[in-house]
């Protein structure tokens, strides 16, 4: 998914003209704490509702403010994953999407990106999820993926998380999979010795021990 695809028709762009007191409001009839300021299709900056609060005069046009502004942005052509790397580096509520020319195409939601990537990593379809700690060395989503497909389980997504320098055996392999019934699939991993280390579903899982079982009912109850 890129940043072209994710543009939010319904969210508006600032103007100069603007005055500090009509930006607030815009801000706070859109529920957002940040807007995108242009002039024409020129991108000038990202304006902050934390920041304007300061302005003392509500009625100064926004062009008298504009060195408080920020000048993060994404190109159209981003991937989501790209997107949401600025959006937490800076933390930021929207994000400006320009062309190549730079010229202002329109804004990113980042709530709405999260929601995007949540579903396309199949984070809302119902499905456990599995935390294998992993030597990198014996690290093999094919073969990871054919011991879960044995018991008629698939993974819909997967993240690998490299340990810290030093420490290969500590790196950790996180899958989203389409049941929730993933006792024969946890059985199955440590037999063949891969370690789990959490799992959340909605079913019993009978082969990890009794203190990760009760992290898992109370994790399933909060």
């Amino acid at each position: 998914m890129l940043a072209a695809e994710l543009i939010d028709p319904m969210l508006p762009a600032l103007k100069p003209a603007d005055t500090v007191g009509e930006a607030l409001n815009w801000m706070q009839e859109h529920r957002i704490g940040q807007m995108v300021l242009t002039d024409q299709t020129e991108y000038k900056g990202l304006l902050s509702e934390d920041v304007l609060m300061d302005v003392a005069d509500e009625d100064r046009p926004l062009s008298e403010v504009m060195r408080l502004f920020e000048q993060v942005y994404v190109y159209e052509t981003q991937h989501a994953l790209e997107l949401l790397s600025v959006a937490l580096e800076h933390r930021l509520e929207v994000l400006a999407v320009l062309n190549d020319a730079k010229e202002f195409m329109g804004t990113v939601s980042v709530n709405e990106l999260l929601k995007n990537f949540a579903n396309e990593l199949g984070m809302t379809e119902a499905g456990a999820i599995l935390i294998l700690t992993i030597d990198e060395r014996d690290y093999s989503l094919a073969e990871i993926s054919r011991l879960i497909e044995s018991n008629n389980t698939k993974v819909i997504s997967s993240y690998f998380s490299s340990a810290a320098y030093g420490m290969p055996d500590k790196s950790r392999l996180t899958l989203k999979l389409n049941r929730r019934d993933i006792g024969p699939v946890v059985s199955t991993l440590e037999r063949f010795g891969y370690n789990i280390e959490a799992a959340f579903a909605n079913a019993p899982i009978e082969s990890i021990d009794q203190e990760r079982l009760d992290l898992l009912l109370r994790y399933l109850n909060t």
